[in-house]
C-alpha cells in the first residue's frame, strides 16, 4: 500500500476487499475506520418507501458510505426526512435541479435520485471505482471521476426524463477523484491524486487542454463564483493551493489541518471552508487574504462540507462520529449536530 498507508486503518480482517477497492479507500481518502464491518453495511438503514416529509428550507444530502443510503437532512429543522438506499459503497452526491447523483464506489455506477419523491429512478453505468460527481450549471451533463479507471465518464442528462446516459470518457491522471465544473460550463477540473496534478478538460470537446501540477494527494475541489479561482485541498501536503483559472497560475498555497479533504466557497466568494479530517477541525479561510482566520472543533474525521444558498450555514460530514456538524458563518460556531447513517463522507445542498 505503500505511501497510502497513512491514510488510516485498512477494513477489518473480516471484510476481504479485492486488492484494487481496499487501494481504492485508501488513495480516494475514504477511511476504514473502526464502523466499516461487516454488519455495518446497512446499518442506519431505514424504509425509503415512505414519502418525505415537507421541506422548510434546502436539503442537505448526505452520503452514508458505510450504510448504502442517502440521508435527507432538511436544513430548516436539521432534521432526516427520508433515508434513500442507493448503490454498494456510495462515495459523492452532486444535486441539479430534480436529481441527485450519487456514485457508488463497488458498483460502478451512478444512483439518480428523484429529489422530490426521494427515490432511485435509475442507475447508470459508468468506468471502474467512480468516486466525484459534478453537474454543469445547465444540468444536462454530469461528469464521473473514474478512480480504477483513470477516466472521466460523461453522463448526458437529457437523454431519459428520468436517468441519463455516459456519452464518453475522457482519460485523465492517476487515480482521479475531486472534479468541479466552472460556473460558464466550459471547463472540468479533476483532481488526480496519484499524478498530484490537476486536469483541465473542455466541455465541448471532452478533451483534456491543460495539466496542472498541485500538491500531494489532491482531492477536494471548488471553483470561486465568478470562476477565477480553483480551490485544491492536497490530503497529503496538509495545504490548499489556489489557482488562476486563467492562466493556471498558482496564486497562494494555505496551510490547513491534516489531511484537508472537502472544501467549500461561500456564495459570495468571501470564504472557503476546509475540512480537516486528521485533527477534527475545520477550518476557515479568509479568500481576500488567503489565509485561515478561524478553526472550528467539529466530530470526529470531518470529509465532506458545503455551504447553504444563503450562506449562513456550513454543514460538515464526520465520518467517524456518524453525524453532520452546523457551523454558523457569523459565529463560527456549531450550533447543532444531526445524527445520520454509517461513515458519512459527502454532501450537498439542494436549494
Amino acid at each position: 500500500m505503500g505511501k497510502k498507508q497513512h491514510f488510516g486503518q485498512e477494513p477489518p480482517a473480516k471484510i476481504r476487499l479485492p486488492t484494487r477497492w481496499r487501494r481504492a479507500l485508501l488513495a480516494a481518502g475514504l477511511l476504514a475506520v473502526t464502523t466499516l464491518a461487516a454488519p455495518a453495511w446497512h446499518a442506519g438503514a431505514a424504509d425509503d418507501s415512505a414519502e418525505p416529509a415537507a421541506a422548510g428550507g434546502p436539503t442537505a444530502y448526505v452520503v452514508n458510505n458505510g450504510a448504502n443510503n442517502v440521508s435527507v437532512i432538511d436544513t430548516a429543522s436539521n432534521e432526516v426526512t427520508a433515508t434513500v438506499e442507493v448503490g454498494n459503497f456510495p462515495r459523492k452526491v452532486a444535486i441539479s435541479g430534480k436529481r441527485a447523483y450519487v456514485t457508488n464506489l463497488f458498483a460502478d455506477n451512478v444512483s439518480v435520485i428523484d429529489t422530490e419523491s426521494n427515490k432511485v429512478t435509475a442507475t447508470v453505468p459508468v468506468g471502474k471505482g467512480p468516486v466525484g460527481v459534478a453537474v454543469d450549471p445547465d444540468g444536462k451533463r454530469a461528469y464521473v471521476t473514474n478512480y480504477d479507471a483513470n477516466s472521466v465518464s460523461v453522463i448526458d442528462t437529457t437523454v431519459d426524463a428520468a436517468a441519463g446516459q455516459a456519452v464518453a470518457t475522457v482519460p485523465v491522471g492517476e487515480h482521479p477523484v475531486g472534479v468541479v465544473v466552472t460556473p460558464d460550463g466550459k471547463r472540468v477540473y479533476v483532481a488526480n491524486y496519484d499524478a498530484n496534478s490537476i486536469s483541465v478538460i473542455d466541455t465541448e470537446s471532452n478533451k483534456v487542454t491543460a495539466t496542472i501540477p498541485v500538491g500531494k494527494g489532491p482531492g477536494g475541489l471548488a471553483v470561486a463564483p465568478d470562476g477565477g479561482r480553483l480551490y485544491v485541498a492536497n490530503g497529503t501536503s496538509n495545504d490548499v493551493w489556489v489557482i488562476d483559472t486563467g492562466d493556471h497560475s498558482v496564486v497562494a498555497k494555505v496551510d490547513v489541518g491534516k489531511s484537508p479533504y472537502g472544501v467549500a466557497v461561500t456564495p459570495d466568494g468571501k470564504r472557503a471552508y476546509v475540512t480537516g479530517f486528521g485533527v477534527n477541525q475545520l477550518s476557515v479561510l479568509d479568500l481576500a487574504s488567503n489565509e485561515v482566520v478561524a478553526k472550528v472543533d467539529v466530530g470526529k474525521s470531518p470529509y465532506g462540507v458545503a455551504v447553504t444558498p444563503d450562506g449562513k450555514r456550513v454543514y460538515v460530514t464526520n465520518a467517524a462520529s456518524n453525524n453532520v456538524s452546523v457551523i454558523d458563518t457569523a459565529s463560527n460556531e456549531v450550533t447543532a449536530t444531526v445524527p445520520v447513517g454509517t461513515n458519512p463522507v459527502a454532501i450537498a445542498i439542494k436549494p
